[in-house]
């Protein structure tokens, strides 16, 4: 029987990230026999789902399974959902597209992106269903994920998300109701009186 090749990169007790599942804890690695050859599979308990799954140490990193950020990473994340956003497709399909590639990712940078394209979105038009469904998601695993690495509750990442997210949105109805209309000017030069 063979036996997989690679070590494990997490250790029992780790918080890990699950792209599109949220924050895990690994529970234990575990030898499996599968097809002929004995795998190390990581235990994983995906709280938020109440949720078990085994993961082949193998696969780990293709399916992106990921420690959870440092401090600083999930700050910058704080920080990019107060910053100005920049213009989507119009198309929903190819927006919730978009977003979707970018959870798929699963960068806690990514996440924050879809959660901040989603709200300002909402506040031009009401999402369709599938988009609604998308933000709640991407809302949940940047709430848990960054309540872990800050060491806070939940409901006070959530609290400082959408109070960022609120900011930025004052900020930008701020600035377009600045801005002096435009004037086009006619300057055909074939009008001018000689």
């Amino acid at each position: 029987m063979k036996q997989t090749k690679k070590a494990p990169a997490f250790k029992e007790k780790q918080q890990v990230v699950y792209p599109l599942q949220g924050v895990g804890q690994v529970l234990s690695i575990e030898e499996r026999d599968f097809k002929d050859t004995t795998l190390l599979y990581y235990v994983i308990y995906l709280e938020v789902t109440d949720m078990t799954v085994m993961v082949p140490v193998d696969k780990a990193l293709e399916l992106g399974i990921r420690a959870i950020v440092p401090k600083k990473e999930a700050d910058a994340a704080l920080k990019l959902i107060s910053e100005e956003y920049e213009p989507i497709p119009a198309d929903w399909k190819m927006r919730y597209q978009m977003n979707l590639d970018l959870l798929k990712q699963g960068s806690v940078t990514d996440i924050a992106t879809v959660v901040r394209t989603l709200y300002h979105r909402s506040k031009v038009k009401e999402l369709p269903i599938l988009e609604r469904k998308l933000f709640d998601n991407a809302l949940k695993l940047l709430v848990d994920e960054v309540s872990f690495s800050l060491k806070k509750s939940k409901a006070d990442v959530e609290t400082m998300v959408f109070d960022r997210l609120e900011a930025e949105a004052k900020r930008s109805a701020k600035a377009t109701a600045e801005k002096p209309p435009v004037v086009e000017l006619d300057d055909d030069i074939d009008d001018i009186d000689e």
